[in-house]
């Protein structure tokens, strides 16, 4: 397995759980070759949600971002965030995910990666988000895995 700075096996504790572990090992990967092929931003949502928790892990999350591009919390993005729940692109239970997508969509990201299947990158979710950001007049980022970021990479 090749190791990067940034590198979330810094980060987690390798997973007794298959599928778990070969998600572990993806993320891994894409991020060992990732600043290599793409720009990699991380919005201030994700920087506060690296911070909680134990604080040694937090440490650790936080040290694993620091030197990327940030994107700041901006109006746009937030109503963008609302409009997603509004139209049930995503439950109002999950503002920070609308966030998230509104975020990237607002700053023109090509991708968000991510493994939320059940509200970002599951067929469904990922359908319903796409046409709702296209209904919103904007060009959606591509919702996809590390895993599929990969192919034909490794």
């Amino acid at each position: 397995m090749s190791k990067h700075p940034w590198s979330p096996n810094l980060t987690a504790r390798p997973s007794r759980d298959l599928m778990i572990a070969a998600r572990q090992l993806w993320t891994s990967e894409w991020w060992a070759c990732a600043s290599q092929s793409w720009t990699i931003r991380v919005s201030d949502l994700v920087l506060e949600e690296a911070s909680r928790g134990d604080a040694r892990a937090a440490a650790l999350r936080l040290e694993a971002l620091r030197g990327l591009e940030t994107l700041p919390i901006t109006p746009e993005a937030q109503a963008l965030a609302m409009r997603l729940i509004d139209l049930q692109a995503l439950p109002p239970t999950e503002p920070e995910d609308a966030l998230h997508v509104a975020l990237a969509t607002v700053a023109g990201a090509h991708y968000i990666v991510t493994w939320n299947f059940a509200h970002l990158v599951g067929p469904d979710a990922k359908l319903k988000l796409l046409d709702a950001l296209r209904a919103c007049g904007f060009y959606p980022p591509l919702l996809t895995t590390p895993e599929e970021l990969l192919e034909g990479r490794i």
